[in-house]
């Protein structure tokens, strides 16, 4: 005897298999994550070190955009969770590349990651530098009140740390 499946569990054998099939092969997953990871990795790198060092609301909102900017070079036309779950990991695997490369190489750490800037020594502050490292006068100020340093002449060193953070050692 021969019964006929009711049609909204065809429907929903449909839709939990739609979830997994891919509308692209795997490797484009792949190829468009490292394309956008370096790609954004070279674009936030040239935005600077205090980009990185000052996280504010405004930071926020564009790494919400960036995400959002990016989505489609990502994924194309698929939505299923397995192109997500491929890019997630894609992207997870990437990132921890670049860490491993960065952390064995001082050539690859020093293009990835910067190098320490010198904004200040023996009591002489650079402004040219402040200013190219787009670095505001009250940020200095307060980088210099947090170290506890209330006159200039006694800063000994004031660093941009590739964190983007200020260290200052002061003569004391």
């Amino acid at each position: 005897m021969f019964t006929a499946t009711p049609k909204w569990i065809d429907a929903m054998e449909h839709s939990l298999s739609s979830f997994f099939d891919l509308a692209m092969p795997w490797w484009h997953f792949v190829l468009r994550a490292c394309v956008v990871y370096f790609v954004l990795l070279v674009m936030i790198r040239a935005s600077g070190k205090r980009t990185m060092g000052q996280f504010t609301p405004f930071d926020m909102l564009l790494v919400v955009l960036l995400g959002n900017a990016v989505q489609n070079a990502l994924l194309g036309t698929d939505t299923s969770v397995a192109g997500g779950v491929l890019l997630a990991a894609t992207l997870i695997a990437v990132n921890w590349g670049v860490g491993f490369v960065s952390t064995h190489s001082a050539k690859a750490e020093a293009l990835i990651e910067g190098s320490p800037v010198l904004l200040a020594r023996d009591g002489e502050v650079y402004r040219q530098v402040l200013r190219k490292e787009l670095i505001s006068g009250a940020d200095f100020d307060k980088a210099l009140r947090e170290a506890g340093c209330v006159d200039i002449g006694d800063i000994l060193l004031a660093v941009l740390e590739t964190n983007g953070h200020i260290t200052i050692v002061t003569r004391s």
